[in-house]
């Protein structure tokens, strides 16, 4: 890398540093590399066209005036967007230039809108026979920004939101898929994107719905014959927000007819917002053809928040629900239970009922009960990966030796009781499973699954692994 290069860059960010948030700097700021400097064009690398647009729009004056103060009047600055294609290998860098350059490369705006020609028409969201023209949302008023705050674990996610619901359809990421465990906040900013956008654009048709929901209705819609009816009532959305989209994994026919609505809302320049458990690259049994259009906007995922988030949304919530408590119950409660969003709510809510219920003031040690008691009924969600690391140390081998062809016989039975407890405590699918333990078909874990039952019930020492694994599993 050029030193020039370098250094220019750094003292611009020595100037921006001081001038904009901690928070705002790490995040846009720190990612962005200097790649080199000719004349007097300083080009920058920027991991995205989001990160792109988002510097163009929210920081653009304050470049001007840092580079301009390196490189005099005359300076310039280019984008080097590091792109991947939907095969995952590396794409030449494409050169950006700042929108002051670039009037006449300008993407020209399309929204065409979809005329319903098909007075019969039915909406998969009313009673058959019963005609409705609107089409409600189905969003939940109180999922909004305001209560779905900031951190570290969500600033990417978050706005990535704002800016979709702020300008719907026409930046880079669509579609939005929001990804991340169980809790943290996934269905809240989906429905917190559509709420904003009605606010912004009352004229816009916005709906949300689970994948679970879209695939009930496009089955039902194929039993009555009516499957055009449900294509076009989905064409004529403005924003698509489907919650849960790995649920489409295994059906086919579901996938099959969600791309050829994306691809009709996607060419119109309609928005589609996509929530999943995992990110694109991990998701099983879902078409290549889906997944490579999953991957064409932006994929943000959501973690779990960290101590200070965590505080802020436990007294956001007291806030709400006016109710006041001190502030080293809070604090108490927030260093206790780490893993997401809706154990820490529902910890505080419990705090609160055993206090009013009791009539007993809420003190430490009452914390300390509830927050036990909570965090022991709390349902860890359990992986394959996990399975496979608990099974594999419980029979002293790694995880690879695990995975392997041998067929040697404690590792094959090793192998087997780890399909076995994947699939009871995990909703993969066969094929999911085997794919993820050692790359066999489904038809290899059904066997597996029949011969750890078999073998439970007439092998003594089986049994005891069995019951030991399970003991381990469910802690």
């Amino acid at each position: 890398m050029n030193n020039t290069a370098e250094s220019v860059w750094e003292n611009c960010l020595s100037f921006i540093q001081d001038n904009i948030q901690p928070q705002a700097y790490r995040t846009w700021f720190e990612p962005v590399k200097a790649v080199k400097l000719v004349d007097n064009a300083l080009s920058i690398q920027v991991p995205s066209k989001f990160f792109y647009e988002w510097l163009e729009e929210h920081y653009v004056k304050l470049l001007k005036v840092a580079l301009r103060k390196e490189l005099g009047e005359n300076a310039r600055l280019v984008y080097i967007i590091k792109m991947e294609n939907t095969y995952g290998n590396r794409l030449p860098f494409t050169e950006k230039i700042p929108s002051a350059e670039r009037s006449h490369v300008k993407p020209q705006e399309v929204d065409v809108p979809i005329k319903n020609k098909n007075p019969e028409l039915r909406n998969p969201f009313v009673i058959p026979g019963i005609r409705n023209v609107k089409i409600e949302s189905q969003l939940n008023p109180s999922y909004n920004f305001e209560s779905f705050l900031e951190g570290d674990s969500n600033r990417l996610a978050r706005s990535a939101g704002m800016a979709v619901a702020n300008k719907p359809g026409g930046t880079s990421f669509n579609p939005l898929l929001v990804f991340g465990g169980v809790g943290l906040g996934k269905t809240h900013l989906a429905h917190a994107i559509g709420v904003e956008i009605k606010e912004k654009y009352p004229e816009k048709t916005v709906l949300y719905i689970s994948a679970e929901k879209f695939t009930q209705q496009y089955i039902e819609s194929v039993k009555k014959n009516t499957r055009n009816d449900f294509i076009h009532f989905y064409q004529l959305i403005d924003v698509l927000i489907i919650d849960d989209v790995q649920f489409f994994s295994g059906k086919t026919g579901t996938q099959d007819v969600f791309f050829h609505i994306f691809n009709h809302l996607h060419q119109n320049g309609k928005q589609v917002v996509l929530t999943s458990d995992k990110a694109p690259v991990d998701m099983q049994d879902i078409e290549q053809r889906l997944l490579s259009r999953f991957k064409w906007g932006l994929s943000a995922e959501l973690q779990s928040p960290d101590f200070e988030t965590r505080v802020s949304i436990l007294n956001n919530k007291l806030y709400r629900d006016g109710v006041e408590m001190p502030e080293e119950i809070v604090e108490y409660v927030a260093k206790n239970i780490k893993s997401n969003v809706r154990e820490l709510e529902g910890a505080i809510i419990s705090l609160i009922a055993q206090s009013s219920f009791n009539k007993r003031e809420i003190t430490l040690e009452l914390a300390a009960q509830v927050v036990d008691k909570f965090v022991k009924n709390t349902k860890r969600e359990v992986s394959i990966d996990y399975i496979q690391k608990v099974v594999s140390d419980y029979f002293q081998m790694d995880v690879e030796t695990l995975q392997s062809k041998t067929r040697k016989r404690h590792i094959v039975q090793a192998r087997q009781l780890a399909m076995f407890f994947a699939k009871k405590f995990t909703k993969a699918s066969l094929a999911s499973i085997g794919s993820q333990i050692g790359s066999r078909d489904h038809a290899t874990v059904l066997h597996a699954c029949k011969t750890v039952d078999n073998l439970s019930s007439t092998d003594k020492q089986f049994r005891k692994y069995v019951e030991d694994l399970t003991k381990k599993l469910s802690l």
